[in-house]
Order: structure tokens, then sequence, then C-alpha cells
């Protein structure tokens, strides 16, 4: 196979997989992050973390390309977060964002085997604390509930205190 330094192949196959795996379990659960979102991210930040560390021995160097890769990253997490209703949705989702660039940053810093690891982990806790609050319906529930209530009493005083229909609250 061809070289195509300074990255290496058993990085990046290492990147498809762990990126492949959580994408799986997101589309599967019709989630914004699918398996193509998750396996770019894992990608990317593995290529900037890899030629970062191949400009410079300097390890202060290294620390502001993770600085810089964090930043970016945050944004691009918290473009799939939203409010509807009063309800936060994909906060998970922006989760798994920073985790997939967490992954490539491990692997980009030469720890693939510990990014296979925390790739099986991160998809326990996404199956497990699914499964948990599938069987303890008291978990189901959440803060959004409360949340969403509060944010209807608010409008009902409003529409109260103006004398306007709401039809919003009309539900």
């Amino acid at each position: 196979m061809f070289e195509i330094t300074p990255f290496n192949w058993q990085d990046i196959i290492t990147c498809i997989l762990c990126g492949s795996v959580l994408g799986i379990e997101r589309q599967l659960r019709g989630k914004p992050v699918g398996l193509r979102t998750a396996t770019l991210i894992t990608i990317g930040t593995y290529c900037f973390i890899a030629l970062g560390v191949s400009l410079s021995d300097n390890r202060g160097d290294h620390a502001r390309v993770m600085a810089q890769v964090i930043t970016g990253i945050g944004f691009l997490g918290a473009g799939v977060m939203m409010t509807r209703d009063g309800q936060i949705h994909g906060v998970t989702s922006a989760a798994v964002i920073w985790l997939l660039a967490a992954l490539g940053v491990t692997i980009g810093l030469g720890y693939g085997q510990t990014a296979l690891i925390l790739t099986v982990l991160i998809l326990t806790v996404l199956l497990g604390v699914d499964k948990l609050e599938n069987s303890m319906l008291a978990l189901r529930k959440g803060v959004h509930v409360h949340i969403s209530r509060r944010v209807q009493r608010r409008r009902k005083k409003v529409t109260e205190i103006n004398g306007e229909p709401n039809p919003e609250l009309d539900e």
C-alpha cells in the first residue's frame, strides 16, 4: 500500500472503525450524527493532531492544536442541539461529537488501542443507559418535562396578562 506520511494506515483504519461503530449506533436511532459524520469527525481530528505532531517536537504545540480542535468541534456540537417547546434536544449527539473528536485526538497521539477500548465503553454507555431508561420509567422523564411545564406556565401567565389567546397552549 502507498505511504501517506505523516499519517499511517493503521491509525486511519482505527479512526474508521471507532467512528463507524458509534456512527452506526446513532444512525440506527435516527440521530443527527450518523455513520458518515462520525467517521469524518474521527478521521478529521486525527489528521489535525497527526499533522501537528509531525510539525513539531514541542509538546506545547500539540496542546495548542488539541485546544483548537476542541474549540472547533464545540461549534459543531452546538449545531446539533436545539430547543423545542422548552425541551432541549441533541445533547447526547453533541456529546458524541465531542467524544468522536477525543477518539481522533487519542489515535493521533499514538494511542489507537486505547481509542478502541474507549469506543467500546462509549457504546456501552449509549446502549446501556438506553436499556436502563426503558426499564425504569422514572429515568425516562428527565429534567425536560419539568422545564417544559415551567415554560408553559409562564406563557399562560403572559397570555392571561395580555388577554390574548395563545393557540400553542390549547393542546
